[in-house]
């Protein structure tokens, strides 16, 4: 999916420091804009603090009501379960970051 198309796709993500790190989940209507913010320190904060920079997870929705409700419901589930939902779609922990801006 090419960077125009994403730039206004609402969009839950899971920001990691490192394998099996800190992790923090976010929702946002421009997710590559968003990403390079938290990776350039641009937004103060949790990320910031933790350096919580690699993106290693993310849903695309159709709108940002639903983004919301699947955020809400990822932050709720227990740490075991984001770890396998990450691992499920990227076992390696790659930062995904640049797949979405090509």
């Amino acid at each position: 999916m090419g960077i125009q198309k994403l730039m206004k796709q609402p969009a839950v993500y899971i920001l990691a420091s490192q394998r099996n790190g800190t992790l923090y989940i976010g929702v946002t209507g421009d997710p590559v804009k968003r990403v390079w913010e938290h990776k350039n320190d641009i937004v103060e904060g949790f990320t910031k603090k933790y350096g919580v920079h690699m993106l290693v997870y993310y849903e695309l929705h159709g709108d940002m009501e639903s983004a919301i409700i699947r955020e809400k419901q990822l932050k709720k589930w227990n740490r075991a379960w984001k770890l396998q939902l990450i691992e499920k779609e990227n076992p390696n922990w790659d930062d995904l970051y640049d797949s979405i801006c090509e």
